[in-house]
C-alpha cells in the first residue's frame, strides 16, 4: 500500500513538472517573439554612422561629432548605445543599472524627444548620470536607427557590428552579458573563410 502510494505521488510529480517545464518553454517563447517583434527595425551588421550633437560632456573628455568618432575613443572595445527619455519611467528605472554599466563599458546616451543640448546636460546632472549623451531632439536620429520606444540598448562589437538590441526594460545584468559576448566571442560570419 505504501509503495503504491509512492508510485502514485512519483507519477504525479514527474507530471506535474513535465506540465511546469511545457508551460515554461511556452512563455519563453512567447518572450522571444515579443522581443523580436519589439526589436525589428532595430539595426544589424554595420553600427550607422550617424552625426552627433552632444550635451555636455560628463566625463571631460572631448565631444563627439559621429557615432565612429565616439567609438575610436574606445578601441578594441565593446560598446553600448542606450535610447533613453527624460519623460520615460521605464528609463528612470534604468538608469541605476546603466550607471553602473559605465563605470566598466564604454556608454552612449541618446537621449530622445528630451530637449536641446542643455536641457538633457542639466537633467543627467540633477539625476546624477555620468556617461557621454547625444541629443534627439524631435526622436529623427532615434527613428533613423529603427527605435520607436525608450528605453533600447544597442551593443557594438570592436569591429562595428551591431551584436545586439533590446528594446524595453534590460537588467543589467543582461545588458553585461551581451557586452561580455560581444567582446570575447566571435561573430559568426568572422568564423567563415574568406572567399
Amino acid at each position: 500500500m505504501l509503495k503504491a502510494l509512492a508510485t502514485r505521488a512519483a507519477q504525479s510529480l514527474r507530471k506535474s513538472w513535465k506540465q511546469h517545464l511545457t508551460t515554461l518553454a511556452l512563455a519563453w517563447v512567447a518572450i522571444v517573439a515579443v522581443d523580436t517583434w519589439r526589436t525589428r527595425d532595430l539595426p544589424q551588421g554595420p553600427a550607422p554612422d550617424v552625426a552627433l550633437v552632444m550635451a555636455a560632456a560628463a566625463t571631460g573628455t572631448a565631444p563627439a561629432t559621429t557615432l565612429a568618432a565616439w567609438r575610436a575613443q574606445h578601441p578594441g572595445q565593446a560598446v553600448a548605445v542606450h535610447f533613453w527619455a527624460e519623460w520615460c519611467s521605464i528609463c528612470k528605472l534604468e538608469e541605476p543599472s546603466i550607471a553602473s554599466l559605465s563605470t566598466t563599458w564604454p556608454v552612449l546616451g541618446v537621449a530622445m524627444q528630451s530637449g536641446n543640448a542643455e536641457r538633457v546636460a542639466q537633467v543627467q546632472r540633477q539625476r546624477g548620470m555620468p556617461w557621454q549623451t547625444a541629443v534627439d531632439p524631435q526622436g529623427t536620429l532615434s527613428h533613423s536607427w529603427g527605435v520607436r520606444s525608450v528605453p533600447a540598448l544597442v551593443v557594438i562589437d570592436a569591429h562595428g557590428q551591431v551584436r545586439f538590441a533590446t528594446s524595453g526594460y534590460t537588467p543589467e545584468w543582461a545588458m553585461r552579458l551581451r557586452l561580455w559576448w560581444a567582446q570575447t566571442v566571435p561573430q559568426w560570419k568572422a568564423l567563415l573563410p574568406k572567399q
